[in-house]
């Protein structure tokens, strides 16, 4: 085995173009496809990422403006949804509705002694730390209690703790937070007892919450606007059926506001659930695309092993002829090409293994950082763009097959020529 591992050593060094060709071709095509399952694995998980931040089997409602005329009516009435549409579906849609919940929002400024900070207070119901899914670090989230008796309470984020307390933010203060539970706040000019610290999202934008009858109170006494209506639902299997129930569900309310019952603009309705079953549609097409390119990509390696072997068979003619002429057997003529062609593939598949693994940790470095600011939330567009470790040993191992067969063709041939008919070849 020496002897022949020295013999391969000496035929590559002779041959370096030839050689680096091969390995080039190799390297390229594992290189290739474990950059472009990462690439793809990065937009996939960076969107399974902002999925998981909503429950999927819920709907959020807002009112929106009218685009048909109805009932002597012009179109272009904005339409605000009120206190009666919570009950309407709660009580008319019960069959597939579960928890009923609405969000009134309202600009505020939160104050504990000389520390401030503005942003938005939300009143929400108890269902709403699972329909957005809000992590809490202390205390408790908004309860039934808070709702039926306006208690002037609040959730905070970490984030929004951390300034109140004057902390530095480039410190881990989650246990000095803690202190702020039970604390009153100034809201405005009225105290509000703190209750509960829960975590803000790195790619999210950060509401301060209190109860929605008492926020409703306070900013909303004079109008039956509802804010916006939040709710979970069950008995919606397939897409079909939240088509049904989404324009069951719109007449309805579009009825309550005598706009027309067919117009889509009366109100939105943002369904998680339909959203959910559209994103895994588009990611397994991306997953399949990527496959494809990734394969053929491989397949261009293959294509150019197999020709660099047929052409090294056949400038080795001669060599093997001499190699019969003085004795040699059709299987030591077979096995010395076998092994160079799996040698050299596997030393360059490792190359670009190791090469595509790094691509990717510099992607995960850099772009894995990058936010997007919508307005509304900021979104990372790439969330861990790596490849797992199976997959880029499955690809090296295809390549180190595939230049075994392309090495066994013409060396099954040149171990089969006659020792005069090599020897007459050029």
């Amino acid at each position: 085995m020496r002897d022949i591992l020295t013999e391969i050593w000496s035929t590559a060094r002779r041959n370096k173009l030839r050689t680096s060709l091969t390995g080039f071709a190799v390297a390229w095509g594992i290189f290739m496809l474990i950059v472009l399952l990462g690439a793809g694995n990065g937009l996939i998980n960076a969107q399974q990422k902002q999925s998981q931040r909503f429950l999927s089997s819920s709907m959020v409602v807002f009112g929106g403006e009218t685009s048909k005329a109805y009932q002597g009516m012009k179109e272009g009435r904005w339409i605000r949804l009120q206190e009666r549409d919570i009950t309407i579906t709660a009580t008319e849609f019960k069959e597939n509705v579960d928890e009923v919940g609405a969000q009134y929002r309202a600009a505020a400024t939160v104050s504990l002694g000389q520390q401030y900070l503005a942003g938005n207070i939300s009143g929400v119901y108890p269902n709403h730390t699972k329909i957005d899914k809000v992590e809490m670090l202390h205390g408790r989230f908004i309860n039934d209690i808070d709702v039926r008796e306006s208690r002037k309470v609040l959730v905070l984020s970490n984030k929004q703790a951390q300034e109140l307390l004057a902390l530095p933010s480039t410190a881990d203060q989650s246990q000095q937070t803690a202190r702020l539970i039970g604390r009153h706040v100034n809201v405005g000019s009225l105290a509000f007892k703190v209750v509960g610290i829960y975590k803000e999202q790195e790619n999210g934008r950060a509401d301060i919450f209190s109860s929605y009858s008492a926020i409703k109170r306070i900013y909303g006494a004079n109008s039956d606007d509802a804010g916006r209506i939040e709710f979970t639902f069950h008995g919606l299997p397939t897409e079909q059926a939240n088509e049904h129930f989404e324009k069951g569900y719109r007449q309805r309310i579009n009825a309550s506001h005598q706009a027309h019952p067919e117009d889509e603009s009366a109100i939105w309705l943002w369904n998680r659930f339909t959203q959910n079953m559209q994103m895994q549609k588009g990611i397994s097409i991306i997953r399949t695309a990527l496959w494809i390119v990734g394969l053929f990509t491989l397949l261009s390696g293959i294509v150019g092993v197999s020709n660099i072997m047929l052409i090294t068979v056949k400038e080795r003619t001669h060599e093997f002829g001499i190699r019969k002429a003085i004795g040699a057997k059709p299987w030591s003529i077979l096995k010395l090409i076998i092994i160079e062609s799996v040698i050299i593939t596997t030393f360059f598949g490792y190359i670009g293994m190791v090469l595509g693994v790094a691509a990717n940790e510099y992607m995960d470095a850099t772009l894995g950082h990058d936010t997007i600011d919508t307005g509304l939330f900021k979104a990372t567009m790439f969330v861990d763009p790596t490849v797992g470790l199976d997959v880029c040993i499955e690809a090296t191992m295809v390549m180190i097959i595939a230049g075994t067969i392309a090495g066994l063709i013409p060396a099954f041939k040149a171990s089969r020529i006659r020792p005069i008919e090599a020897l007459r070849a050029d």
